[in-house]
């Protein structure tokens, strides 16, 4: 599942009650699938809308919300104060994602940064 050119990780919509986890990533461990559930699953549950985590084409991690426009309830402003809170209280659950996108997806060598 790609939105433009970034990568779907998993995402939740308010309106579907879904969630979504991209099989691609299975080799995350469970731990880290949990916790991504749990962010995805609450950002709607106190905002609404639908809301992804998705990987950039170099690796960076993106949170993404949106709603439908005829969604009253949906707070943009709330929204992107929470997006704030996420990417500060779990910046190295992101900065972990990213080196893992890096080396699974992107096969690149990342000992250089592991060594400093």
């Amino acid at each position: 599942m790609c939105e433009g050119k970034n990568t779907v990780l998993c995402g939740a919509n308010a309106y579907e009650m879904k969630y979504y986890f991209n099989e691609r990533f299975n080799g995350i461990p469970e731990s880290v699938k949990d916790e991504l559930h749990i962010i995805c699953v609450l950002f709607t549950e106190e905002v609404g809308g639908v809301f992804t985590i998705a990987f950039e084409e170099d690796g960076n991690v993106v949170m993404e919300t949106d709603a439908e426009e005829n969604d009253i309830y949906y707070d943009e402003i709330s929204s992107g104060l929470l997006v704030s809170e996420i990417r500060r209280n779990r910046q190295e659950l992101f900065e972990a994602l990213s080196l893992y996108y890096r080396v699974f997806i992107l096969k690149e060598d990342v000992s250089g940064l592991l060594e400093g």
